[in-house]
């Protein structure tokens, strides 16, 4: 009996180690490799081959990256105000110590976020 619980952890080692190398999946994951290399090369193709759709493409894709960036500057923007206006709603005692509480907290992120980028 303890023969068979001593060799079950590796059975289970070789079970999963085979299933991570199944033929199958290895061959459906590098065929959608070069299905995508090849399909990356003709875009990349036509694109040169017509610099004006090139440009446009790109200026679309910036566009949409302005437009998102709008937008969550703009949902910060609300989430700041609904803050705000649920912080003035509150009695005065609460709303200083719960003021001075949301200042530390976003002064300490802050300056997380600004240690992380440096």
């Amino acid at each position: 009996m303890s023969e068979e619980r001593s060799r079950e952890p590796l059975d289970l080692l070789i079970q999963s180690t085979g299933d991570l190398l199944r033929p199958e999946e290895l061959v459906r994951e590098a065929t959608r490799e070069i299905v995508k290399d090849e399909i990356r090369r003709h875009l990349e193709k036509t694109l040169k081959e017509d610099p004006t759709l090139d440009h446009d493409l790109r200026e679309a894709v910036r566009d949409l990256l302005e437009a998102r960036a709008r937008e969550y500057a703009a949902v910060a923007r609300v989430a700041a105000l609904t803050a705000r206006l649920g912080i003035t709603s509150l009695p005065a005692s609460v709303r200083r110590s719960l003021t001075r509480e949301v200042l530390e907290l976003f002064t300490r992120e802050l300056g997380d976020i600004g240690e992380r980028s440096l």
